[in-house]
């Protein structure tokens, strides 16, 4: 499980096209402290798994059905990605919980700069608009967000500065595509609610 908050700003170091797969070298020295083969960490919000660790850098292949349904697809070598490693078991949920486990890909529509914070307005596919809502959680590569305006082809986000400056998200610009994971809690009320309905009409 993650948090949402990211611990550092990495790069790819190198793409390996497997065919029906890709094999990524990331640089992070702060996730890479310590990591083990078959250790996790997310990228841009995606959980992968650590195949080898040398240094500061790791590698992690990524299957077709991910480079699909994520924007994992689009990275080269010399992308800026997000790194967080899974939250240890007591320790503080700064964020909200994240799986990373992508539900589906947004792009950046505008975005709109102020003194102090800029607003984000990215697109939202139709099928996750309902577990959307404003002051509600969402994840945006890897980035745990507070939703400002929810609507049903799209949502904004407030950044303030430390995310502009410390992750991805000040870097991309209009068109750009980005990960979104919704809330898992509101995935599994909107399944008891479902089967409580159904049972009621037996």
């Amino acid at each position: 499980m993650f948090t949402g908050i990211v611990e550092e700003l990495g790069e790819v170091t190198a793409v390996e096209d497997l065919g029906d797969a890709a094999r990524f070298r990331l640089r992070g020295p702060v996730v890479t402290e310590g990591a083990r083969h078959g250790d996790s960490i997310a990228v841009n919000g995606v959980c992968l798994t650590v195949v080898e660790h040398e240094g500061d850098e790791f590698t992690a292949d990524v299957m077709a059905e991910t480079l699909k349904r994520s924007s994992l697809g689009v990275l080269t070598t010399g992308s800026r990605v997000n790194l967080e490693r899974p939250t240890a078991v007591g320790a503080r949920l700064g964020g909200h919980i994240v799986q990373g486990h992508v539900d589906g890909t947004g792009t950046i529509l505008e975005r709109t700069p102020s003194e102090h914070w800029e607003i984000v307005k990215i697109s939202l596919p139709e099928d996750l608009a309902r577990y959307v809502v404003e002051k509600g959680s969402i994840t945006v590569d890897g980035i745990s967000l507070t939703v400002v305006e929810a609507g049903d082809t799209h949502f904004t986000v407030s950044l303030i500065p430390t995310t502009l400056a410390l992750t991805t998200l000040g870097l991309k610009q209009a068109g750009d595509p980005v990960n979104l994971e919704v809330d898992v809690v509101a995935k599994y009320v909107e399944r008891l609610l479902g089967d409580r309905s159904r049972g009621a009409g037996r």
